[in-house]
């Protein structure tokens, strides 16, 4: 089949940039975060920073991945070569784009302990063991989900085997079923008893816990990183984006989504956790252990239980497309002999040679850390810098301006990048290498 060059719609760049923000940032991140750090004081901190950081740091993404026509390494060298250092760009681009790669490791051990627990809750096992014992079975044992993990893989690559297309496809069925079902498990927890302590965790105002500077912090981390603003995977998905589009909007809208998802799964955990009287801010655990152990004594809690894991399946697929396409793009265009098919093999062959040996949680729990505490944070921070301190000003805001409205962008915009958006990064940066923060 002929690859397709480009997304065929707004909609279907957007949900395709929507699958790649939603996961597990969303989905148990979010909820402990904001668990762990005064409920609706880090959702107001947290709403700042993602609107900031989607007007001037994701659109930035986009739009060098539109002007470029190319991913991460492309992206660099075309940045870099603007002030005369081409071979600067060659070799810095390899950082972020080794982020990527490296998350995606941990991240389909993740989605492949998902798929098993969804797996079981069809069958009816997880509706009847002790979760913890469960959970401790498979999560402390080394290659003990080696066939959920090879078909998480194998399900990505086939997705990915026409490109844009088949991203874009996927993930116009992936994230309303995303949305769908996670909706439908926040209406149930609704009519839990002790629910509404909940509610008044998440929307009550504690103003006092605005003067925190750890909710700030963690807030700001959680926008970061949830938006994908990490100076690779969203620029791919920018170089698919027809021109005439408005990265600036379609930032917007991808953040508006990345939100809800984080806010409905939010509805969903918090409030079943007070409910139950158990402890939101349990990590992996809340996930695979607390959450198991609520719906086993909830009525219909098998089918929930197929609801949450099918939809955490779904989010997992959607964002590591996004890890496994710019890898994939980057590699065709460094060696523009190669043919994507036999690329594709190839990266199943070695992401799963190499991840298969991370299956405990002992191992790709400290990886992931390791990953999420330096790679990532010095690769946003490289990108930050990229492109609104190398990249001329001027190309920057063409290709912002390059839409089919009367809106227009100014020097403002790129004085919030590189007067604010970028020192943020900075900080960011620092606090997670000095202090071994892992957002």
């Amino acid at each position: 089949m002929e690859e397709k060059k480009y997304f065929s719609s707004r909609w279907g760049f957007i949900l395709a940039c929507v699958g790649s923000a939603v996961g597990m940032a969303n989905v148990w991140g979010f909820p402990y975060r904001m668990g762990s750090m005064g409920g609706s004081a880090f959702l107001i901190a947290y709403l700042i920073f993602v609107t900031l950081f989607s007007i001037v740091g994701l659109s930035a993404e986009y739009a060098i991945g539109r002007r470029t026509r190319t991913g991460t390494l492309g992206s660099y060298e075309y940045a870099w070569s603007q002030r005369g250092l081409k071979k600067v760009g060659r070799f810095i681009g390899w950082i972020p784009l080794l982020g990527s790669f490296c998350i995606a490791l941990g991240y389909s051990v993740i989605v492949a302990y998902c798929l098993k627990a969804l797996v079981q809750t069809f069958t009816g096992t997880l509706m009847t063991v002790d979760t913890q014992s469960w959970f401790s079975s498979f999560a402390e044992v080394p290659y003990s989900v080696v066939p959920y993990h090879f078909i998480i893989i194998i399900l990505v690559v086939l997705s990915l085997r026409v490109g844009p297309h088949g991203i874009e496809i996927s993930n116009k069925i992936l994230m309303p079923l995303f949305f769908i079902l996670f909706c439908i498990l926040a209406v149930r927890v609704f009519f839990l008893d002790g629910s509404s302590e909940g509610y008044s965790f998440m929307f009550r105002p504690e103003w006092d816990d605005l003067k925190n500077p750890e909710v700030w912090i963690y807030a700001m981390g959680q926008a970061f990183f949830s938006l994908s603003v990490t100076g690779s995977g969203m620029i791919v998905y920018g170089a698919y984006l027809p021109k005439g589009e408005d990265v600036v909007k379609s930032s917007m809208t991808t953040a508006v989504f990345d939100t809800l998802a984080a806010v409905v799964s939010s509805l969903v955990i918090i409030p079943a956790c007070f409910a139950y009287s158990v402890d939101v801010g349990s990590g992996p655990g809340l996930l695979f252990v607390t959450l198991p152990e609520i719906l086993q004594d909830v009525f219909m809690g098998r089918i929930f239980a197929i609801f949450l894991f099918a939809a955490v399946v779904f989010g997992g697929i959607s964002s590591l497309q996004n890890m496994f396409e710019v890898v994939i793009e980057s590699l065709l265009y460094r060696f523009p002999k190669v043919k994507r098919g036999p690329l594709l093999i190839g990266l199943v062959v070695l992401l799963f040679g190499i991840s298969v040996n991370m299956e405990a949680i002992f191992i790709w729990g400290p990886w992931m850390d390791l990953i999420s505490i330096y790679i990532i944070p010095i690769g946003a921070l490289i990108g930050a810098i990229t492109w609104f301190y190398i990249l001329p000003k001027e190309e920057l805001l063409d290709e912002i301006n390059d839409n089919n409205s009367k809106k227009k962008y100014t020097k403002t915009w790129h004085r919030v990048g590189k007067f604010i958006y970028v020192p943020l990064a900075v900080v960011l940066c620092l606090i997670a290498i000095f202090k071994g923060i892992s957002f």
